[in-house]
Parts: structure tokens; C-alpha cells; sequence
């Protein structure tokens, strides 16, 4: 069993969302065999608590065009990390040391990763030069 094509289509479009507010890291896992209360994780980091609210609100606006709500928010006090429960795809949008510090990326690495759109591709890409100058400088 693989993931639905609305669950896939939702994961992308929330990866797309999280791209264009600047997320790092965007990667998108199907855990529909591995779960069966969901069928999509979806990761991105975030520098502060002000950017992963604004990747989140870009996302619930994206899958809100798409007709879905999500049933369950939490962590947005915080701001720190972030849940989006869709039922069909979980989205966590973490600060960068949660991001590293809970590695979730580890607990799914048996699970296929989705092919998210070239767009997000690129952001992530440019994420990791960003990333690479600024530790070189």
C-alpha cells in the first residue's frame, strides 16, 4: 500500500508552501506502510519561532485552497515546532535544533521518500549553500 494520490498532493503543496516562506530541509515521507493512522510526514526547519509561524500559516493557507483542514494543531505557543495533523499527512515544521535534536528523519528511514516538485528542490539546494557560506565565512 502506498499513499493516496490526495495525500501526496496535499504533501506536496504543503512542501511547496514551506519552500516558498524560506523552510530548510523540506523532505516528505511515506509512512503508509509503516502506519496506519497516516500516510504522509512532512518535515521542514525553520530558524525562529516567527518564520515557523509563517511556513505555517503559508501551508494551512495552500491546503485550505485545496478544501482540507487540519484537525489537530499544536506546538504553535512554542513556536518551536509545529504539528499539522490532516489525518492523510502530519506536517512538523521545527526550529533547527529540534529539527536535529529529535531527528525524526532517523524513526522513518525505512519509508520511502516522495518526489516533492523541482521548486522545492531548489529551495532546499540553495538552503544548503546558504548554509555551507555561512559556516565557511
Amino acid at each position: 500500500m502506498t499513499a493516496s494520490a490526495r495525500s501526496v498532493e496535499l504533501a506536496r503543496a504543503a512542501a511547496e508552501a514551506a519552500a516558498e516562506k524560506l523552510a530548510q530541509d523540506i523532505v516528505a515521507f511515506d509512512v503508509s506502510e509503516q502506519y496506519v493512522i497516516t500516510d504522509v510526514f512532512v518535515l521542514a526547519s525553520a530558524a525562529n519561532d516567527r518564520q515557523v509561524r509563517a511556513v505555517i500559516d503559508e501551508i494551512e493557507d495552500r491546503l485550505r485552497e485545496l478544501d482540507a483542514k487540519p484537525v489537530r494543531r499544536e506546538g504553535e505557543r512554542e513556536g518551536r515546532w509545529v504539528l499539522l495533523d490532516y489525518i492523510d499527512v502530519v506536517i512538523h515544521i521545527q526550529q533547527h535544533e529540534e529539527r536535529e535534536y529529535y531527528s525524526l528523519e532517523r524513526l522513518w528511514k525505512d519509508c520511502p521518500v516522495l518526489e516533492l516538485p523541482e521548486s522545492v528542490r531548489r529551495a532546499n539546494e540553495q538552503a544548503r549553500a546558504r548554509s555551507a557560506s555561512e559556516v565557511a565565512s
